[in-house]
């Protein structure tokens, strides 16, 4: 069994902001395959698919960022999924809008979510799909930044990057490689 999570914060006033991008990412995922968020469970939505002969469950925290490890940790527990079955997939301010990063392993980076992630995990050694969000710029402060939407001239970008990282859940699921996933799309 396989757990891919995109960090956001649930409410419709949240829906477009640059901090749900990993909703946003898990929404497009679901859109593709149609599939329906109709599970509840430990402060989550998730939806679950078969794919290869694998359950695979793709999981929107509802506890806000700042707390999704809360969500997250009794989720794996209760499936009995290890670590090394998760992937997490949220915004980064150190990318450009349009980028994404792959990890396999690393600190916060002073991502809240992440933080709450690794504290609830008690390990930083799970996958990410960073997706850029860009940094604020003139004198927006980073809150206003990552909770505001993306103006019409990045919306393409976003479009392109939501796609890639959906491309590259897929090629996880499918090839079961992290290593060699990255090597394709941290390339690009």
């Amino acid at each position: 069994m396989k757990v891919v999570v995109g960090l956001g914060n649930p409410g419709s006033q949240y829906r477009d902001n640059r901090h749900n991008i990993g909703f946003m990412t898990i929404d497009e995922w679901a859109y593709q395959h149609h599939l329906d968020f109709n599970k509840a469970m430990f402060d989550a939505v998730y939806a679950e698919e078969i794919i290869n002969g694998e359950k695979v469950l793709f999981v929107k925290p509802q506890t806000f960022m700042n707390l999704s490890g809360q969500a997250v940790r009794p989720i794996l527990n209760y499936f009995k999924v290890p670590v090394e079955d998760l992937i997490v997939v949220y915004d980064d301010m150190d990318l450009d809008v349009g980028r994404i990063r792959l990890r396999q392993k690393g600190s916060a980076g002073g991502h809240n979510g992440i933080k709450s992630m690794i504290e609830c995990l008690g390990t930083q050694e799970f996958k990410r799909i960073k997706v850029g969000v860009g940094r604020p710029q003139g004198k927006r402060t980073v809150v206003s930044h990552v909770l505001s939407g993306f103006p019409k001239e990045e919306q393409e970008d976003v479009i392109l990057s939501v796609k890639t990282a959906v491309d590259v859940i897929s090629d996880w699921l499918e090839h079961d490689d992290f290593t060699k996933t990255m090597n394709r799309f941290n390339r690009k």
